[in-house]
């Protein structure tokens, strides 16, 4: 255990760097000019442009690129609320009208997240500036008010109060409005370009595509006949072929897309503008466009194009020596960044992998481009005029005072009926799920939302996905920090030492009790806030002291040992920061009530090796530290966070959060200016996390729903320039987190049953995975987080059988949420400790370790515990074919970089007895994120595939023996559509 301590020296500066992150890796904006072939300026426009420099290293060679994580940004299944959790379901609808007179529809439900046995309201808010939407916990004791859901939104006043709306009718109605937000399907233009071609003209007039280009088309999608075509059409025609008799379309992720081919589309000779074509292709938001030529041809710049509707262009050339593909991304400047950042440099040789991040990064685009003003103020004309009309249809039934409208104002949101109309009541709410459920089947049908439960994908490991780190954990945890690979945690029962798979040792005794606490590896220190109230103090230790004595077992310490380890002048401290970027000097700001007492580190070594560092160090650790000055505030600071200034001298910073601000102190001069004012009643500050773009700072401010991007700029004549900057930028949480952890490009909210996971860059949504009783433990590097769920009690059961009950689950796109079950005879909580390691979220997936530490004990050791993959991808049924072509492309794709040689009976005999170890188990359930059904699969399938795989003379197939070995691999599980699980090694 010992020798793992100072071996995550990696894992130090990963921590140290997690809050930076930088705008260039999506581009910049350029001013781009086309002219004609006398030089005479035609047209300018500002894009930014997109081509894979982002000041890294880019001696990259064709097919070894770093890539990026591809996510779709505001995932319908996750943003499409009303459909997937009200829409055939029973649930309240209110309507009223707001202090200036504006209507607004209000939809709240009580469900089952995703049959996690947590219930919560979730709320939809439809105004004409958008929809805002939220979850609220469930209390069986305090009913929840319409008021205080309103009253959560911001929206506390009102010149007509809310009434319940009971006609089903209103389900098809508020459909409509939630697919305001924005087509779940797409349409993107395809245009043809040969070498030297400078004019849309040129481009347009190309009767046929080249040989690459119609490979180009192939790997896009599917050659479909428009006559009689009933899918996704995109405004082509399908019935007399007036726009072509074949077009290429495609389903991605539960998208349908239709491509508007540009030599597909109809030609005509006498007209050389090609309009049929431009009609189409023109009014495209995103268009891709396949250049011929070399490097070294003519650019092609978005002013060539004449079209005022097209906001994306997706440069796409083809390099036949290499047989790759080179992506370059022109975005008109109103656009928002979206992602994902294009790889360095922007060169594939993956063609599927290539299809997947163009596809992933044009949907993202058009998402994008509907928050320009020239879509958002469309969209918000329509949605006003949409909700304006439906409340003028329902005044006449308020003032005759029928049943469609409740008179009742701010009643519960799911009263219990009168017994005398209770059977009258149930009579409604039957009619009511019925119209909804037939509109739901009616709009799946019609293709208008997301198939994703019905498209088949590899199942790839996220970043996010989690790792067991400890089972069963019975303590009640305070606080904790990483220390190396392993985790130092203040319990109820004293500071215990865990790591992976080894028996925790304790480090002091339950009489020192820790609230706040930092492993500072490369300082050899471990500072630390004790008890509480007037007597809680700051200690500081030399971590090598501490390991001494747990290498010597020597008696355990207790709070009467540490007194020679007390910070002067911290007396009564409630709150402590330090700093961690940039600063090459330690400085701490503790918090007494209103009181900040600035302490630095008075002896720094150059040498960041622990032996250097002790001998330049004096005895006590305490006499490494001075204080320097006191700095007085009007209030006690509830969130204090250390901003590193540019030159470290007189110009750092303090924000603090008090009252309903966030301010900004001078760590020098003691002034204090305001950042930024909070415009509600109530305020729950959680974090105010400081960020370096490009080494300038700025301040993630968290506080309620809220989460806002605020750039601090240097001093200036002695006061920080915190005016609004273009730069800023706020989001919201669908759930009020508890703690909110950065780690670039993402941004983690935890709530007490979730993790809610965003883009730093632009707030948009990428993933939300359901952690029942979740506890975030510990994230200055790795992600420590505790949750608890149900485990059988019984002896016999076997690990898959309890993985399947204890692993927290991702939302699926249409789960049936019921209400909390009745614990299970011979179930007990079990308290469970879990990793999410930082290198896989602020690193690249091409640099995480293929194999971890943990691998060899998943077919040894008990998994249950381990929420094993919290965002698994739903796939269909697979034929042998494609079995054969995804362990081929695997094996491709892995073998290369693990080389681990072993004989081909070894090999075989170890998988043999892998498989009829797991075949002798009982059959266990196995939960599809993506699906909310239980699968039930047989691992007999399973080891017959895996026999056949190993041992199949098939090159496509047949693995190396002499290149890989079992153990070589992590134990990745791809989830099949209700049928079985094979090993894809």
């Amino acid at each position: 255990l010992m020798k793992r301590f100072y071996s995550s020296s990696v894992s130090e500066d990963l921590g140290c760097r997690r809050g930076e992150f930088s705008r260039k890796h999506y581009g910049s904006v350029e001013l781009l000019i086309s002219s004609d072939a006398d030089g005479a300026i035609q047209r300018a426009g500002r894009f930014r442009v997109e081509n894979g420099s982002s000041g890294e290293n880019t001696d990259y060679a064709p097919g070894t690129w770093h890539r990026t994580d591809v996510h779709l940004e505001n995932p319908e299944y996750h943003t499409r609320w009303y459909f997937k959790y009200f829409l055939g379901k029973v649930h309240q609808n209110y309507v009223g009208t707001d202090a200036e007179k504006n209507p607004f529809f209000l939809s709240v439900v009580l469900s089952d997240q995703n049959n996690q046995r947590i219930p919560q309201y979730h709320s939809i808010l439809w105004r004409k500036t958008g929809t805002q939407k939220i979850c609220l916990p469930y209390s069986p004791i305090k009913t929840l008010s319409v008021k205080s859901i309103l009253s959560a939104m911001s929206l506390d006043k009102f010149e007509k109060s809310p009434r319940e709306i009971f006609h089903p009718e209103i389900q098809k109605d508020l459909l409509v409005l939630e697919e305001q937000e924005g087509s779940v399907n797409f349409k993107f233009g395809v245009l043809y370009a040969k070498d030297g071609q400078l004019t849309d003209d040129d481009m347009f007039s190309n009767e046929t595509g080249s040989e690459s280009f119609q490979r180009f088309l192939h790997l896009l999608g599917d050659t479909i006949t428009l006559k009689g075509w009933s899918g996704y059409r995109g405004g082509l025609d399908t019935k007399n072929d007036t726009t072509g008799t074949c077009s290429i379309y495609t389903v991605f992720q539960g998208h349908e897309i239709m491509f508007h081919v540009s030599t597909m589309l109809p030609y005509s000779r006498e007209n050389k503008q090609q309009v049929e074509r431009k009609r189409h292709i023109g009014n495209d938001i995103v268009t891709i466009i396949f250049q011929e030529g070399e490097e070294s041809s003519p650019a092609f710049k978005p002013s060539m194009i004449r079209s005022h509707f097209t906001h994306i262009f997706a440069l796409v050339r083809y390099n036949k020596q290499n047989d790759s593909y080179r992506l370059k991304i022109f975005s008109e400047e109103s656009v928002p960044l979206f992602g994902p950042p294009l790889p360095s440099p922007p060169v594939f040789t993956n063609h599927q992998e290539f299809r997947d991040f163009v596809l992933v990064k044009l949907i993202n685009g058009e998402k994008a481009t509907l928050e320009t003003p020239t879509f958002s103020q469309k969209r918000q004309r329509t949605l006003d005029m949409l909700i304006r009309s439906l409340y003028q249809d329902m005044m006449p039934d308020l003032h005759k005072g029928n049943n469609m409208l409740n008179r009742r104002s701010f009643s519960d949101v799911l009263p219990e009926s009168p017994k005398a109309t209770r059977k009258k009541e149930e009579a409604r709410q039957a009619e009511f799920v019925r119209l909804g459920q037939a509109l739901k089947l009616k709009t799946t049908v019609k293709g208008d939302t997301t198939a994703n439960l019905a498209t088949t994908s590899f199942c790839k490991k996220e970043p996010w996905e989690s790792q067991s780190f400890c089972s069963n954990f019975p303590h009640e945890v305070v606080c904790a920090d990483s220390w190396g690979q392993s985790l130092l945690v203040s319990t109820d029962a004293g500071i215990l030492l865990i790591d992976d798979g080894q028996q925790s040792v304790q480090v002091f005794d339950k009489t020192l009790q820790i609230k706040q606490m930092n492993v500072l590896e490369a300082l050899d220190l471990l500072i630390a806030r004790t008890d509480k109230g007037k007597d809680s103090r700051i200690l500081v230790f030399r971590l090598s002291a501490v390991q001494k004595d747990i290498e010597t077992k020597k008696i355990i310490r207790s709070k009467y040992d540490c007194r020679e380890n007390k910070l002067e002048r911290t007396k009564g401290c409630h709150l402590y920061a330090i700093n961690t970027h940039h600063g090459s000097e330690l400085r701490i700001v503790a918090a007494i009530r209103n009181k900040l007492l600035l302490v630095t580190k008075k002896y720094n070594s150059d040498n960041t090796s622990t032996g250097t560092s002790l001998l330049l160090s004096p005895e006590s650790p305490v006499e490494e530290f001075q204080y320097i000055r006191e700095i007085c505030l009007s209030d006690p600071p509830v969130v204090m966070t250390l901003v590193d200034g540019p030159t470290g001298d007189s110009d750092n910073m303090i924000c603090v959060a008090y009252r309903h601000q966030f301010d900004l102190v001078n760590e020098s001069t003691g002034e204090s200016y305001r950042l930024h004012h909070v415009e509600t009643n109530r305020v729950n500050f959680v974090a105010a996390i400081d960020v370096y773009e490009d080494g300038e700072a700025g301040l993630l401010l968290c506080y309620n729903y809220v989460c806002q991007y605020r750039k601090v700029y240097p001093f200036s004549g002695g006061s920080p320039l915190v005016q609004p900057s273009a730069y800023d930028f706020h989001f919201s949480w669908n759930q009020v987190p508890y703690a909110v952890v950065c780690a670039f490009p993402y941004v983690l909210a935890f709530t007490t049953d979730s993790i809610e996971i965003r883009l730093v860059v632009n707030g948009n949504l990428v993933h939300t995975a359901v952690v029942p009783e979740l506890q975030l433990v510990a994230s200055r590097s790795d992600i420590y987080f505790k949750a608890t769920a149900a485990v059988s009690g019984s002896s016999d059961s076997s690990s898959k059988e309890m993985s399947s009950k204890s692993s927290p689950e991702t939302p699926t796109a249409d789960e049936k949420p019921e209400l909390p079950l009745p614990s299970l005879e011979g179930e007990a909580p079990c308290k469970n400790l879990y990793k999410i390691p930082l290198s896989n979220l602020v690193g690249r997936s091409i640099e995480r370790p293929l194999k971890s530490p943990l691998a060899p004990k998943v077919i040894t050791t008990t998994t249950s515990s381990g929420i094993t993959s919290l965002p698994v991808m739903h796939s269909l049924p697979l034929s042998r074919m494609e079995i054969k072509e995804i362990a081929s492309r695997t094996r491709k794709e892995l073998l290369g970089l693990l080389d681990e040689p072993i004989l081909k009976t070894e090999s075989a005999q170890k998988l043999k007895k892998v498989s009829r170890r797991q075949s002798d188990s009982k059959q266990g359930a196995v939960r599809s994120s993506s699906s909310d059904r239980i699968i039930s699969s047989s691992f007999e399938g399973y080891s017959e595939r895996c026999h056949h795989l190993s041992t199949s003379s098939d090159p496509d197939t047949s693995v190396n023996r002499e290149e890989s070995s079992p153990s070589s691999y992590p134990f990745q599980l791809i989830s099949l559509y209700d049928e079985d699980i094979i090993d894809l090694k």
